[in-house]
């Protein structure tokens, strides 16, 4: 019952039973789109069958030991992820913060093991990296940082997509490391410049600096690519990973290459549970899945959101810009827009809204032409429903 859970979360009046695909189910049988992905999380959709059945084959043979041993399945998927990302090895954690906090570990020590004193990260404004006491000093957000007071130091704050800003702190000799992540989320769908990432490769480069890439969210097929950086054409030292990557299933990873690899030795870092044989069964399933026929087909599919979109909200000032890449999308309003979360549950479809006057979508990267053209039909009906009592009031 709710009175016996920490209020940590705004819940809404509703309870899922039943997940297929894009939809869920409430208690009364209620159905509804779920165009967010349980927050970028469930990217081949509910209840896949190759995922639940490889969750119940290996709850059924083994499905933890530790990492005191070797852990076949969690080899094969570091293995996998390292194909893909073209990075050397992988960390296993059980959830983005955690694979961001090992990132962050690892250039604390690969600056201290230069000689610096004070290893500083240098990371953007509007960014979100997770709610532990490292990741969300890394964070750009003054509402979730209130009352947590001291943050952690060793992090200076930018402008994102300001690659001059960057460079202009190439002087300060404690940087030794760039956090940033390819496509802000929860910043509100904000895509750099295209020589964003490549520049920042160059200075990390000239400075001998890591370049960490957090793909919690654009990672795992999001954005059209496996990783967004490989759109970019960008290989960065560490990349985090974690939301798709297990489609509900906690996990995360850390990757690294070049000048981080090596960095963490026995010791140095580790985690209970993180890579355990059931997480890494499964999310390898879905790596698999993903990569045999699912993410070939998401720049279509977030081309045609996109241009649908455009064209119903063609006639709506209030509408001031549509960023997307992939099924990675943010409608831009130009005002604050918290009461659409409402009106589309209402309508039977499941959004978020970030950054105060952004619909953030994130729909399964399973979703059908048939349900893209029910979540336009829908979401443009209550968009249109608000701004016109917007311009009565």
């Amino acid at each position: 019952m709710s009175q016996y859970l920490i209020p940590t979360y705004a819940r809404q009046p509703l309870a899922f039973v039943r997940g297929e695909g894009v939809w869920l189910f409430d208690e009364a049988g209620h159905k509804y789109m779920d165009a967010i992905s349980g927050i970028g999380v469930c990217n081949l959709g509910h209840c896949h069958p190759a995922v639940t059945r490889t969750l119940t084959d290996q709850a059924g043979q083994l499905m933890h030991t530790s990492n005191l041993y070797r852990i076949p399945t969690q080899e094969a998927l570091a293995e996998r992820l390292c194909e893909l990302s073209g990075m050397q090895s992988a960390f296993f954690s059980n959830s983005g913060a955690e694979a961001n906090e090992a990132a962050i570990k690892i250039a604390r020590l690969f600056g201290h093991r230069k000689g610096v004193s004070r290893p500083t990260v240098v990371v953007m404004e509007g960014s979100f990296h997770g709610r532990t006491m490292a990741t969300l000093s890394a964070t750009a957000n003054a509402k979730v940082q209130e009352g947590f007071a001291p943050l952690l130091d060793g992090f200076v704050r930018v402008p994102f997509n300001d690659l001059d800003a960057v460079r202009a702190l190439a002087d300060n000799p404690d940087v030794v490391a760039v956090l940033v992540e390819p496509i802000q989320g929860e910043g509100g769908i904000n895509i750099p410049a295209s020589d964003y990432l490549p520049g920042l490769r160059a200075l990390c480069d000239e400075q001998d600096w890591l370049l960490m890439l957090d793909e919690i969210q654009s990672g795992n097929g999001r954005t059209g690519n496996y990783f967004a950086c490989l759109g970019d054409k960008v290989t960065p030292d560490v990349l985090t990973t974690a939301k798709g990557l297990g489609n509900g299933f906690p996990i995360g990873a850390c990757l690294v290459a070049g000048k981080a690899d090596g960095v963490f030795g026995p010791g140095n870092h580790g985690s209970t549970y993180g890579g355990n044989p059931l997480g890494c069964a499964t999310a390898l399933t879905v790596v698999n899945t993903l990569t045999d026929d699912v993410v070939d087909g998401v720049a279509d599919k977030g081309a045609w959101l996109k241009e649908a979109f455009t064209r119903s909200f063609a006639d709506l000032p209030m509408i001031t810009e549509i960023r997307q890449r992939g099924l990675m999308m943010g409608i831009q309003l130009d005002r604050p827009c918290a009461a659409l979360v409402n009106r589309a549950r209402e309508a039977g479809l499941l959004i978020n809204v970030t950054a105060a006057s952004v619909v953030r979508l994130l729909p399964p990267l399973v979703i059908s032409q048939t349900e893209m053209q029910h979540l336009v039909d829908t979401l443009s009906q209550v968009i249109h429903d608000f701004a016109n009592e917007q311009e009565v009031a």
